[in-house]
């Protein structure tokens, strides 16, 4: 009988760990966030976020620690979130999803993941995202901070 040695991304920190800790997903979100500042379909997208992005760096790279089984970063210092009505703030429809999945894609591809968790982390972020536009789809104060 043979047994499947590969690590189940989602369970504990399976994923956390695959992404390279808290340095890889620092590395990950810098990489994203250089993608997004040159990629011209991005540029939409761009603009929702300030000149200096250190803070939505930490942000970002907090956040994916604990979605990823890791340390609960975000939580430590910014307090609890709810990812669809944060973006609220913003109007994301389908072109702002898929600039930001696109961006995203690009900065897995630039790091040293083993093929399956950089499929398996691409379809998992795909979750939020659409649940995103979702969200601001059916919102009455669409674009206006709940």
């Amino acid at each position: 009988m043979h047994v499947d040695q590969s690590p189940a991304f989602g369970v504990g920190d399976a994923s956390f760990q695959a992404a390279g800790g808290e340095q890889g997903l620092q590395r990950l979100v810098a990489d994203f966030y250089q993608i997004m500042n040159e990629a011209p379909q991005a540029a939409a997208v761009r603009a929702m976020y300030p000149q200096e992005l250190d803070a939505a760096c930490d942000r970002l790279s907090s956040f994916l620690s604990g979605w990823l089984g890791g340390p609960r970063r975000y939580a430590e210092k910014y307090g609890s979130i709810s990812i669809p009505h944060f973006h609220t703030r913003w109007s994301i429809g389908e072109a702002e999803r898929e600039a930001w999945l696109y961006c995203m894609e690009q900065a897995i591809g630039r790091q040293a993941y083993f093929p399956q968790f950089a499929e398996y982390l691409l379809q998992q972020l795909r979750v939020p995202a659409e649940r995103i536009r979702q969200v601001q789809a059916h919102c009455p104060a669409h674009g206006r901070p709940i």
